[in-house]
C-alpha cells in the first residue's frame, strides 16, 4: 500500500508482470484497480473511480484486513504472554 501511495498515477510504467500489457492490450482490469487506487491515495477521487470502479471499497476492504490481522495478532501475542 506504501509503494501505490508513493507512485505516481501518470507516468508509464517502465516493467511490468501484467500478461495483458506485455500482449500488447491496453486495459487491464488489475491495473485499472491500481491505478484506481493510486489516484485515490492522492486525493483524486474521479479519476479513481474512472479508472476502476472497484478501487475505493478495494482500499476499504484491505485497510479491514489490515485492521483485523493486526488486532488478532496483538491479542495472540497478549496471550501468550499472560501463559509464561
Amino acid at each position: 500500500m506504501l509503494s501505490l501511495a508513493m507512485s505516481s498515477p501518470t507516468e508509464a510504467s517502465h516493467f511490468t508482470l501484467c500478461p495483458l500489457k506485455l500482449m500488447g492490450i491496453g486495459w487491464c482490469p488489475g491495473c485499472g484497480l491500481g491505478h484506481s487506487i493510486i489516484y485515490l491515495f492522492h486525493g483524486d477521487i474521479s479519476n479513481s473511480f474512472r479508472a476502476h470502479w472497484l478501487g475505493i471499497p478495494a482500499v476499504a476492504v484491505i485497510f479491514n484486513r489490515i485492521y483485523v490481522l493486526t488486532k488478532a495478532r496483538l491479542m495472540e501475542r497478549s496471550q501468550f504472554k499472560s501463559l509464561t
